[in-house]
């Protein structure tokens, strides 16, 4: 394994863990919160900052290092150092054009691996770096981030759904199943496109795309067979059925509300999203995309579940603060998620700790 390839992924990673500092820090301020050098935090890029300024960045990342090409940490090198450049207050079309040419060599990077292997999973997540690029490119010449976030949002469905659809095949999807997987990509795809000149129409097919896929991975994804085992199969099932389920409750809401741009039903519409479902994905798969990220041993604990249940229980006071008109409870249940992050990432490093002891005990008694 090239060793400079290995030394790089730190770099670009800690740019990602800057950038959702970063992210998190302006979107409590957005609702209410304030903190010491506030003024100084740039508030519009509170979504870009945390779409493609850390997951963007990582699952970036984890591309390059599984291609293993010196070419491919280009695209999260360019988001990096274009997330950085925000956050130190460079004029904003330099760091926006260089997030925005990072996701575009990701579409490439994502074209090469269908190139490699056609099949509907590698397509879907084509697409997701597709979604990404557009997303980018609207920020970048000026558009409302309402007309950008969406694309966003199905840069990460299209990007999880098609990793799970890998795994599906091993509960053998029936015709119909991938028949219904194509329509529901299909609706979410032309919502998206439409959103631009039709926002009403173009947020009820976007939404019915994104409840039915939600829908659609609770009843194929192999998690349902997973769940019933233990350690970390469990744990991983355990997030994925949940944020599903998240991801569903945000495009029924997208279909209920409609084509708002802003205020409380737009947060909860957008935090169920990145919140419910995303973060979902994220703390479910942790323990194993880390350790290969890093190169790093991580020892599975049963204390993960803390930071999952207190993830649902912020997010509940969110969204039902949103739903309500209670916006103590909304800036409440905001402040608590961004409490259980700073959890997760705590655990995640206890986790690493064990697993270099765990990893020099085995060594030593080798």
């Amino acid at each position: 394994m090239n060793r400079t390839l290995v030394i790089l992924r730190y770099p670009i990673f800690a740019s990602a863990l800057v950038g959702l500092v970063t992210g998190i820090w302006a979107g409590l301020i957005r609702i209410g919160w304030w903190f010491p050098f506030s003024e100084h935090i740039p508030l519009e890029a509170h979504g870009p900052l945390m779409v493609s300024g850390f997951l963007g960045i990582v699952i970036g990342l984890e591309r390059a290092v599984g291609l293993n090409q010196k070419w491919n940490y280009l695209a999260p090198a360019l988001t990096g150092i274009g997330v950085l450049g925000v956050i130190v207050g460079l004029p904003l079309p330099l760091p926006r054009l260089l997030i925005t040419l990072g996701s575009l060599v990701f579409v490439l990077i994502s074209l090469r691996i269908v190139q490699i292997r056609k099949a509907m999973f590698t397509v879907t997540m084509a697409l997701g770096a597709l979604a990404l690029y557009v997303g980018n490119m609207l920020w970048m010449l000026g558009h409302p981030l309402f007309n950008a976030v969406y694309w966003w949002g199905a840069f990460l469905i299209f990007t999880i759904a098609g990793e799970r659809l890998e795994l599906a095949r091993i509960v053998q999807v029936s015709k119909v199943g991938r028949i219904l997987f194509i329509m529901m990509v299909t609706l979410l795809a032309m919502g998206l496109i439409i959103i631009s000149f039709g926002p009403e129409t173009g947020v009820f097919l976007t939404g019915v795309g994104m409840a039915g896929t939600g829908l659609w991975l609770l009843r194929y994804d192999i998690a349902r067979k997973t769940v019933r085992t233990g350690g970390l199969p469990r744990f991983t099932a355990t997030n994925l059925l949940i944020g599903y389920i998240w991801l569903s409750v945000s495009g029924t809401l997208a279909i209920w509300y409609g084509a708002v741009d802003s205020g409380p039903q737009f947060d909860a519409i957008l935090h169920s999203l990145f919140l419910g479902f995303v973060f979902s994905m994220i703390f479910g798969h942790a323990p194993m995309i880390f350790p290969s990220l890093l190169q790093v041993p991580m020892l599975f604990h049963w204390s993960f579940y803390f930071h999952v249940v207190l993830l649902h229980i912020a997010l509940l006071v969110r969204v039902g603060g949103d739903l309500s008109g209670w916006f103590i409870g909304r800036s409440l249940g905001g402040l608590m998620n961004a409490a259980v992050l700073a959890l997760f990432f705590l655990n995640t490093g206890i986790a690493i700790i064990r697993g270099k002891r765990s990893a020099k005990v085995a060594y030593q008694k080798v």
